[in-house]
């Protein structure tokens, strides 16, 4: 996934336009009814918490988006580390745009920032070995793609975007397809036919599957190795050695990941990066000057 381009700021643009929808309505009336339309003000992104601070960037479009007209001082940057206290940026301009983008920009980097943290701390178990640290299609839908770029953002790699930008055939696929193998075929005959060329990904149960799989091996590009213990998790390492690239999934936490990462894993996936993270505590309180 590309945080950057044409492409990625419509998406970004889209998720502002939907949320603002959902927030403002006809118009953010607490502010509209006490603060002036000539008052300015400044306020500060307090950090609360302590891990790796997200959304910035992202804060940094809402203000734009509900005013251009407001200045961003960044004390920090996407990525940081941050404790109890730190300030993460300066907002001033218009009292009530400020007002307006507060809770969405919170909101979002809350939620971004915890996920970043619980990313870094998958990144720091693995620190070390040769395996990296996926995110799955488990996340929020309509933001997916704020919660993948927070993963980015804890040191982190991408999976699929979507259906649409790589073949991932797991047990429902197979079992409906008649198995392993007329599933591979069907998918390679259907890339064809469609002429299109994205990666497969072929989901194994246990060490019969593997073999299976490794019939077809020149189609495959990653064997996703899934509920394994220890023990087969390496010796499905052995089997498949450098024919396709390996991943582990499958309930690993961080207190598992490291013994599948020394199983010889090329990847974990781990759905809790995006499905299961504590916000982390943030406010944006007024600045007297």
């Amino acid at each position: 996934m590309k945080y950057h381009g044409a492409a990625f700021e419509e998406e970004v643009d889209r998720i502002i336009t939907n949320a603002l929808r959902e927030d403002v309505g006809d118009g953010d009336h607490s502010s509209l009814a006490c603060i002036p339309r000539s008052a300015s003000g400044k306020a500060r992104l307090l950090v609360k918490d302590e891990g790796v601070i997200a959304g910035i960037a992202f804060a940094k479009a809402i203000f734009h988006k509900v005013d251009p007209t407001l200045k961003i001082e960044e004390l920090k940057k996407d990525g940081d580390r941050v404790v109890y206290g730190d300030e993460v940026f300066y907002v001033s301009g218009s009292s009530r745009s400020i007002l307006t983008a507060e809770r969405l920009a919170l909101n979002s980097m809350q939620r971004m920032s915890a996920i970043a943290t619980k990313t870094r701390q998958f990144v720091d178990r693995l620190e070390g070995t040769k395996t990296k640290i996926l995110d799955t299609r488990k996340t929020t839908p309509g933001i997916r793609l704020l919660e993948k770029w927070a993963v980015h953002t804890g040191g982190g790699v991408n999976h699929r975007s979507g259906l649409y930008d790589m073949i991932m055939l797991k047990d429902n696929h197979i079992d409906f397809a008649g198995g392993i193998t007329k599933a591979i075929e069907k998918t390679t005959d259907y890339l064809q036919e469609t002429n299109r060329d994205l990666k497969i990904i072929v989901e194994a149960r246990n060490l019969e599957e593997i073999k299976e799989i490794l019939t077809s091996a020149d189609k495959v590009y990653r064997i996703l190795i899934d509920n394994f213990n220890y023990e087969d998790t390496r010796k499905a390492v052995e089997l498949i050695g450098d024919q396709c690239l390996t991943e582990s999934s499958g309930g690993i936490t961080l207190d598992t990941v490291r013994q599948y990462a020394e199983c010889g894993v090329d990847y974990v996936s781990s759905g809790a990066l995006t499905h299961s993270v504590y916000n982390m505590d943030l406010s944006l309180k007024a600045m007297h000057e």
